[in-house]
């Protein structure tokens, strides 16, 4: 039935072994499988429930929390070539879409009706919606437009016995029964393998103007967003700092100012034009300085590419561990005080981007996997970045989930009641335990 679907080569299999998590040790996989089809997956489910053989779900790869490393023995599904756009209503502002469809596409497709597909993620141009479905995927507008869980109104999935359910509908507003759709999405693979999603759609926006402000202190840059979002709904607010600037200057030239502690990317779709006026009056007062304002589009994208360069330029240094903390938006300035403590330390190089107005801070520890010691001393950090995150009542993953590389995390986060209540809904969507196993939980 899948013909070239099916693979076992192992040359072919070792490049969907690991998504991009590094220092995660990934299994060896029985087979690769790609469907084209909700009927395809289902008779993989089947037969993996007959043989009792695990299924690792992968979409794009672009992931980097270890959730598509491949399990020993487990079939692995890759949704590479379920990429149909299947509807697009604009009447009713929706899509629906195949999980293997990359988020910049259906953006692209969607825009031909002067319509939006608002969840941004940093890697929207490499990751398909159904891993951005899978991890609740955010990005650079959700300050303002939300996150991956306020896009999708229903979904269709094959449960690990092979057979489907639908959740949700096409309403905007459905509470009929317990909603399995909030559930389902950001399950990174543990309860189903998504098949088709719906999403809702919006208005393409008017054109952001941008605004740039630099800081001396990090804790400067952290009180400006904190009075920004109470002012004005920005519909970016990112950060930079400068370890963060001098790897993209050195690896782009574009003219960054390296000696500034923070650069803070703000923009604004309002129409009337006065919320940027706002957020130069907020970082002013919190000792902002160069405070600019893009004259057109191109300057614009320079700017947001700037932000969009961060880890590739970082990767040039190293190996990347990357960090993925949030924490209430008021204590922003405290974490930022707390990461440059971490760093001086421990003596580790850290760079630190955030998706400000959020509170979700993405700090990159550059490390040298070659060498174990360094290796030991990036996952200390880790370890402390997240300790820190939970003091300030923040979480140990904001957007990219918990995957493999923070599951023995997670009990420091959540109660041991709450975590025997998750165990007990994994059992009961999948109790032979064969979707994603040693995910998670």
């Amino acid at each position: 039935m899948l013909g070239d679907g099916l693979v076992t080569d192992p040359e072919i299999m070792e490049g969907y072994r690991y998504d991009r998590a590094p220092c995660v040790k990934a299994g060896v996989p029985l087979a690769l499988v790609r469907p084209r089809s909700t009927a395809e997956v289902q008779e993989i489910a089947r037969w993996s429930a007959r043989h009792r053989v695990p299924i690792v779900p992968r979409g794009a790869g672009s992931g980097i929390s270890g959730g598509a490393s491949a399990s020993d023995g487990a079939l692995i599904v890759s949704f590479e070539r379920m990429q149909q756009i299947v509807e697009i209503d604009s009447a009713a502002m929706l899509a629906r879409v195949q999980p293997g469809v990359f988020n910049a596409a259906l953006k692209a497709a969607v825009a031909v009706d002067g319509l939006w597909y608002p969840p941004d993620p940093s890697s929207f141009e490499i990751s398909s919606i159904g891993g951005n479905v899978a991890t609740n995927a955010g990005g650079l507008c959700c300050v303002k437009y939300g996150v991956t869980a306020d896009y999708v109104l229903g979904l269709e999935a094959v449960l690990a016995d092979g057979s489907v359910v639908r959740t949700g509908s096409k309403s905007r507003k459905d509470v009929a029964g317990y909603d399995l759709t909030r559930l389902l999405v950001g399950s990174e693979g543990t309860l189903a393998l998504i098949t088709e999603v719906t999403v809702r759609l919006r208005r393409r926006p008017p054109p952001a103007r941008t605004l740039v402000a630099m800081f001396d202190t990090l804790e400067a840059s952290g009180a400006a967003v904190s009075a920004i979002v109470r002012s004005v709904d920005a519909s970016l607010l990112e950060i930079m700092d400068r370890a963060s600037l001098q790897a993209v200057e050195r690896h782009a030239r574009l003219q960054l100012d390296t000696e500034a502690a923070a650069m803070l990317i703000a923009q604004s779709d309002a129409l009337e034009g006065h919320e940027l006026q706002r957020i130069a009056a907020a970082c002013e007062a919190a000792g902002g300085r160069d405070i600019a304002i893009a004259e057109d589009e191109t300057e614009s994208r320079l700017l947001l590419n700037a932000r969009r360069l961060a880890y590739p330029a970082l990767e040039k240094l190293g190996d990347i561990l990357v960090d993925d903390v949030a924490v209430p938006v008021s204590r922003l300035a405290e974490m930022f005080a707390r990461i440059e403590a971490i760093a001086a330390r421990t003596g580790a190089q850290i760079a630190t981007v955030a998706h400000a107005g959020d509170g979700n801070l993405h700090p990159l520890v550059v490390f040298d996997s070659k060498d174990p010691r360094d290796e030991a001393r990036a996952v200390a950090v880790i370890d402390q970045l997240m300790s820190e995150a939970l003091a300030l009542g923040g979480t140990i993953t904001g957007e990219h989930g918990v995957g493999t590389v923070k599951r023995a995390y997670l009990k420091k986060q959540l109660s041991e009641e709450s975590l025997a209540l998750q165990q007990r809904i994994k059992h009961a969507f999948d109790p032979h335990g064969l979707l994603n196993p040693g995910k998670v939980l």
